[in-house]
């Protein structure tokens, strides 16, 4: 598996799935699998391998999960640094519930890429459960393995396969 690597004043710190995974825990780990391929695709976008001071990202999405959010801060420390902002004008409607949230915009100094998830990796079963706002306990398994299935997915894929750049 690949590791994630910033820099901290200088310092290059390197982060695997597993790492975020355990800062997380084991509640969504299709979002902090969303949140590392967003990191592995963005950060060559932004600076060179190891290069991009992890203080420096600003992250706007549309995506409001707790695993997307976990991601983000133990990378970036950008939630308790305010440069983590869930903003649902982001949301392309166009492309139906399924893909509507999985748009991340990450800016570094003078740069700045927006990406957006392919299909096929987030599934109309996942997303209609997901947003069921009251589940049956046979609801809530079949939740729990849809989401670690899509992690699964979205893990053996490289970056470059589940997210496109579609300016930056």
């Amino acid at each position: 598996m690949h590791a994630i690597t910033v820099t901290d004043q200088g310092t290059q710190i390197s982060y695997s799935i597993d790492d975020v995974t355990r800062y997380h825990g084991p509640g969504f780990p299709g979002d902090v699998a969303h949140a590392f391929k967003v990191l592995e695709r963005a950060l060559p976008q932004l600076g060179e391998p190891g290069s991009v001071e992890r203080r420096d990202i600003v992250v706007a999405t549309a995506h409001t999960g707790p695993g997307v959010r976990d991601t983000f801060e133990m990378v970036t420390r950008a939630v308790t640094e305010n440069r983590f902002t869930v903003d649902s004008a982001l949301e392309r409607n166009d492309r139906g519930a399924t893909l509507e949230r999985y748009v991340f915009e990450l800016s570094y100094r003078d740069r700045k890429v927006r990406l957006e998830i392919r299909e096929g990796f987030v599934t109309d079963e996942f997303i209609a459960l997901a947003r069921q706002p009251e589940r049956t306990a046979e609801e809530e398994a079949r939740l729990t393995y849809l989401k670690q299935e899509m992690a699964d997915r979205l893990l053996a894929a490289p970056a470059e396969a589940v997210y496109d750049v579609v300016n930056g």
